[in-house]
């Protein structure tokens, strides 16, 4: 199985993000934009929050709160969990299904950004290797 520094090169697209004081508003249509379900939430270079489609149902729609007029260090999640470009995407799925998260912001050599995964690139590739590995066992099979 890859590691996420593969996994995040085959991408090839940046983290989109927004600041802790742009209104949600705006964060839903970057969302909207990048078919995404969640974004970063940077100051000064640094992760200080993620707000996802959850984070939107639960602390603005159902708290009857503005998408023009709350900022989202009102609403976004504070606690970060990161991974690092070395880990495998199987370790990632662990730490997922055991955080019971969707999103994971992927930290390189130097702590910066690196990238930004979710469960569905997590499942994708999972599928993919399985796949391949299928593949190769019918053709061992078929020898």
């Amino acid at each position: 199985m890859q590691s996420l520094k593969q996994l995040i090169e085959e991408k090839r697209r940046g983290v989109v993000s927004v600041g802790p004081s742009d209104m949600v508003l705006q964060a839903l249509k970057l969302m909207a934009e990048h078919d995404i379900g969640a974004l970063l939430v940077m100051e000064e270079g640094k992760p200080v929050g993620i707000f996802s489609e959850r984070d939107y149902a639960r602390k603005v729609v159902l708290q009857g709160k503005s998408s023009k007029d709350t900022p989202i260090r009102e609403v976004m999640s504070e606690k970060i969990i990161f991974v690092t470009l070395s880990q495998s995407v199987e370790e990632c799925m662990a730490v997922m299904t055991d955080r019971r998260i969707r999103h994971l912001p992927v930290l390189g050599p130097e702590g910066e950004v690196a990238g930004f995964v979710s469960i569905g690139d997590m499942v994708k590739e999972t599928i993919s290797e399985q796949k391949f590995v299928i593949e190769q066992l019918e053709h061992y099979i078929t020898r």
